[in-house]
């Protein structure tokens, strides 16, 4: 496990902080191991000054992390589940996840106790807290904490391949109707075409380099955010029968996985407390978690409400592709979204380069380890192009993940390690155990129905095609 006193080893060993990535200008070799929460943490102190973040600074950064693609998707999650009621889970759920981020944060200070360490990121927590729990947990504490990282893997690369379908689908909608004939390209082209700027952008070493450009991007979001709404708002319809207040069963396991999938950010959760100047107004009723939070479900819960009773069931995986083809403000609100998400690509592919490119990179000399690490960076990028080519659907890639990945890291581990860290402590009347299984139980149960679910509806995609309606200018 890595404490504090040897990331401060670390950081003298190679000379500064400033280098995120650990990339020597010489080899390798030298490179510090840091976990995929600690890079977050790492990108974050690069550009605040002074070091630690104030409470705003925070908010900005829970704010900027977890508003991206899953919030546009919203309005397919309430196709999914019906209008009224995806009125009612998506705040239910929402809240069940803002708990689970709490459990993490008071387990990872419990942790730090027992430990004697600063700080842990979210599989350091989950190491220390079978390490430190009963007898019959601690032969599991390695284990867990290589499952979570390659979740975070999964789940972080998963984000890149939405990006790939993301990126092409909104620009080639735009600039097809910007010109009078239009292109003349397919989707497929256009994947083709963005591949050589994301590769480009993702041979930046430093992720120091980046924080002019995810500022840029935050902003950019943000002015496409707006339009966006104004858009889903915009001589709303009436409430119909073609917009159901229940869609039924079937489609529910849908629904979950995109809601969990856009409120999926409980990785950012520990290295935002752990930059703050006042770590203390994190947690709390009106805490920085709690007031970020508030914002992101009320703006989830929007987007999903007035997107799907705007569009009905032509609703798209991504709001942006409902937008009016034909005016030039909703194609500039194409290019705008498109561009700001190609500048957040690296930082999310960054999380599996600092995990993998170790493994690979020490099969090498030290002549040959940067040769090998950028042919793996290109490798890997590759690999998110080509399952992007393969499933062009943002909902469909939305649907997998959430069930696979962010139920996992958002609804099943958090409980358990509240448990173990604090067995055998199970609350007054068993309060924490029943509470903490009751969380357990819809995390397992949105697990396996949401990824079966989305499998069937993979397979129907390669059977029977896109369903959604062609695209005309």
């Amino acid at each position: 496990m890595a404490t504090y006193k040897d990331n401060q080893k670390n950081q003298r060993d190679y000379g500064s902080t400033n280098n995120a990535l650990g990339v020597s200008d010489h080899h390798v070799e030298r490179r510090p191991s840091f976990s995929g929460s600690q890079i977050v943490s790492k990108f974050l102190s690069e550009h605040d000054k002074p070091k630690f973040t104030t409470d705003n600074e925070t908010l900005i950064h829970a704010l900027k992390g977890n508003i991206g693609p899953g919030m546009l998707a919203m309005p397919e999650a309430f196709k999914n589940a019906g209008l009224w009621v995806g009125l009612v889970l998506t705040p239910v759920l929402g809240l069940i996840c803002v708990h689970c981020m709490f459990l993490l944060v008071t387990c990872s200070k419990e942790l730090c106790k027992k430990a004697k360490v600063a700080s842990l990121s979210y599989e350091e927590s989950a190491k220390a807290c079978f390490e430190h729990g009963p007898e019959g947990c601690k032969k599991y504490a390695n284990a867990v904490g290589y499952l979570i990282k390659t979740f975070l893997i999964i789940t972080q690369l998963g984000f890149c391949c939405v990006y790939f379908v993301f990126i092409p689908q909104n620009l080639k909608q735009a600039i097809d109707c910007m010109t009078t004939s239009g292109t003349g390209l397919s989707q497929l082209a256009y994947q083709g075409i963005v591949i050589i700027p994301i590769l480009l952008i993702c041979y930046i070493p430093q992720l120091k380099h980046l924080a002019p450009v995810s500022l840029v991007a935050s902003v950019i979001q943000a002015v496409g955010i707006v339009f966006i709404l104004y858009y889903v708002v915009k001589d709303l319809p009436e409430v119909r029968e073609q917009v159901p207040a229940f869609a039924g069963w079937g489609a529910m396991p849908l629904f979950f996985s995109a809601a969990i999938y856009a409120f999926e950010g409980i990785g950012l959760v520990l290295p935002l407390e752990n930059k703050m100047k006042t770590p203390e107004h994190f947690r709390g009723p009106v805490g920085v978690l709690s007031t970020a939070m508030g914002i992101i479900l009320c703006l989830f819960t929007a987007m999903g409400f007035f997107g799907y009773l705007q569009y009905g069931t032509a609703v798209q995986g991504s709001i942006t592709l409902n937008l009016p083809s034909r005016e030039p403000l909703s194609q500039a609100v194409k290019i705008l979204i498109s561009i700001a998400v190609y500048m957040t690509y690296p930082l999310q592919i960054y999380v599996p380069f600092e995990i993998l490119t170790p493994f690979v990179v020490r099969r090498f000399d030290d002549r040959k380890k940067i040769i090998a690490e950028y042919v793996f960076r290109t490798l890997l990028v590759l690999f998110t192009f080509v399952l992007a080519v393969v499933i062009p659907n943002v909902g469909l890639f939305i649907n997998l993940i959430g069930a696979v990945s962010s139920s996992t890291l958002a609804l099943i581990f958090p409980p358990v390690i509240d448990l173990i860290t604090f067995w055998p402590d199970k609350g007054k009347y068993n309060w924490r155990l029943i509470k903490n299984v009751f969380i357990l139980i819809v995390g397992l149960l949105g697990f396996v129905t949401g990824t079966v679910s989305s499998v069937q509806a993979i397979i129907d995609f390669f059977i029977n095609g896109d369903e959604s309606p062609p695209f005309e200018c």
